[in-house]
């Protein structure tokens, strides 16, 4: 019986020399337009697949292998009733199929992408390929990654010229099924994401009635958060990375949890700013014109916690501020450009650090997928779903000074960056900032008041003199009395209480100026 292999590709990555080997070996190659025209090219021998089927393509290639020609071919069972039948209709079996999809995610997040052009790379054919081969892998190899074709070569060529599909083992060729599957079902979840958003645009319930996420392992991590966990980062299917490890250990768990706060924390920023983080919750937050200032405030807010932690800067990074940073102990450094020296520096003497260099064109195309405008988290039974808190101080004109003390302008600057710090750190959130540096961060407590006194405790003297953001309403006033007892001359807080008027009261009694957001920011 005559072998016979498929190839239907758009990726062509390797595919002249896996065909060569594949007529080496005696498979006769049947081929579509581009692909055709590639091997042709080549010089490798091929056939058209319209000589199969007797039929040509048509609708301008969106119909070329829907035919009996091709997927009985495919599908048959290599059973005696099937041969027969094939046989009846002078059909033949086709022993490989190689395929790989149209560049549908690659075309979504093109700038200017009509809808048109989207629907148009939409595949049809190369998945149904996919699918009958992956069904029938007892008998027909499917391969549908460029990487995976010098080991199905190497293995065909072990079973020697006379070798077929069968020369590949079984639980290889249910692996290879798996892998079509799994390509194919991201491939339709991304469909169906893309759809979903085109429909619900404009709703003032933007959130999709049904979500078909899929990602990809792309690294297996020494354990989770603790040593008895397994861990592993995955990557929403076709994203690219958002960052690029350059030196150091590899990341683990916690240090990828960490450099996603942290990341985000500077880019809220648009002045020089230095980030560090600790167990998932900002230690230390400032913004200065100059760089290495900013970080030195940074470290001050809290350099016990400094050490051991995760530092993003959001301004490229010269030796000067590696100096500056000196013998810290760092787990991770990220910024989204380095000068080559300051690289070198720390390759030669941070080499347990790691560096990562953020790709923010990546991170901001990310964002704007169906993916990235999501915020997911497990729960029994299922996932909660939210949308981002991207509010940040652009709705600065809704704010309200309710006490009877007016702000001045430095104060207004403060509390600016203060209440874009709180809505990073985990609730009940306070957050006293000296300018623009955080000097206390109270965090996780059960009650505001509580967070208002760690925080207090945190900056010391600082507190004097300091300026207070609360992610949420104060229930009460005695966290206003805790907060002028430290030494807090102006808050920024949502309001919304219904004892607002006694918290407002309290402020003008202790002569604090007070601001009002009329929104808050949970972090949970």
């Amino acid at each position: 019986m005559a072998k016979r292999a498929l190839v239907s590709v758009h990726n062509k990555e390797g595919l002249v020399e896996f065909c060569q080997g594949l007529a080496g070996l005696g498979f006769e190659i049947v081929s579509t337009g581009g692909t055709h025209a590639t091997l042709e090219k080549a010089g490798v021998p091929v056939v058209q697949v319209a000589q199969l089927t007797s039929f040509p393509e048509i609708l301008g290639g969106r119909v070329k292998t829907l035919h009996p020609a091709i997927h009985g071919g495919i599908l048959a069972k290599r059973t005696p009733e099937h041969l027969e039948e094939l046989k009846k209709h002078n059909l033949a079996t086709i022993d490989i199929v190689v395929c790989n999809l149209y560049p549908f995610q690659e075309t979504v997040r093109k700038e200017g992408v009509t809808e048109g052009e989207i629907v148009e790379q939409i595949d049809i054919g190369g998945v149904t390929l996919l699918r009958a081969a992956a069904k029938n892998f007892e008998s027909v190899l499917v391969v549908c990654d460029p990487a995976d074709y010098a080991g199905v070569l190497a293995k065909l060529q072990a079973g020697g010229s006379g070798a077929d599909a069968g020369a590949v083992p079984t639980v290889d060729r249910k692996r290879f099924a798996l892998k079509a599957f799994r390509h194919t079902a991201t491939y339709d979840s991304a469909i169906s994401q893309w759809l979903s958003g085109s429909l619900e645009e404009g709703k003032s319930d933007s959130l999709p009635g049904q979500i078909a996420l899929t990602a990809e392992k792309v690294e297996t991590l020494r354990y989770g958060e603790n040593p008895h966990q397994q861990g592993a980062l995955y990557r929403w299917s076709g994203a690219d990375a958002p960052f690029e490890q350059v030196s150091g250990k590899e990341l683990s768990y916690n240090n990828i949890l960490d450099l996603d706060v942290a990341y985000a924390i500077v880019q809220e920023y648009s002045d020089p700013c230095v980030v560090v983080i600790k167990h998932n919750t900002p230690c230390g937050i400032a913004t200065d014109p100059n760089i290495i200032t900013a970080y030195q405030k940074a470290f001050e807010s809290d350099p016990v916690s400094a050490f051991g932690s995760i530092i993003a800067i959001n301004r490229e990074i010269t030796v000067e501020l590696c100096e500056a940073i000196g013998k810290l102990f760092l787990e991770v450094l990220v910024s989204h450009a380095y000068t080559p020296e300051a690289l070198e520096w720390l390759a030669n003497k941070k080499k347990n650090c790691r560096v990562l260099i953020a790709k923010n064109d990546v991170i901001r195309r990310q964002r704007a997928t169906q993916e990235g405008s999501l915020v997911v988290r497990s729960v029994f039974g299922g996932l909660l779903v939210q949308t981002p808190d991207d509010k940040g101080t652009e709705v600065k004109s809704q704010w309200k000074v309710v006490s009877k003390k007016q702000p001045t302008p430095e104060i207004e600057a403060g509390l600016a960056f203060a209440w874009l710090a709180s809505k990073h750190v985990k609730s009940n959130a306070i957050v006293l900032v000296q300018g623009t540096s955080t000097v206390g961060i109270g965090t996780g407590q059960p009650n505001r008041v509580d967070s208002v006194v760690q925080a207090a405790k945190r900056a010391g003297d600082k507190a004097q003199g300091s300026l207070l953001a609360s992610d949420a309403f104060f229930p009460f006033a005695d966290g206003i009395e805790e907060a002028a007892k430290a030494g807090v001359i102006a808050v920024i807080q949502p309001g919304g209480s219904i004892r607002d008027e006694d918290v407002i009261a309290k402020a003008d009694e202790l002569g604090l100026v007070m601001v009002f957001t009329g929104e808050r920011h949970f972090k949970h």
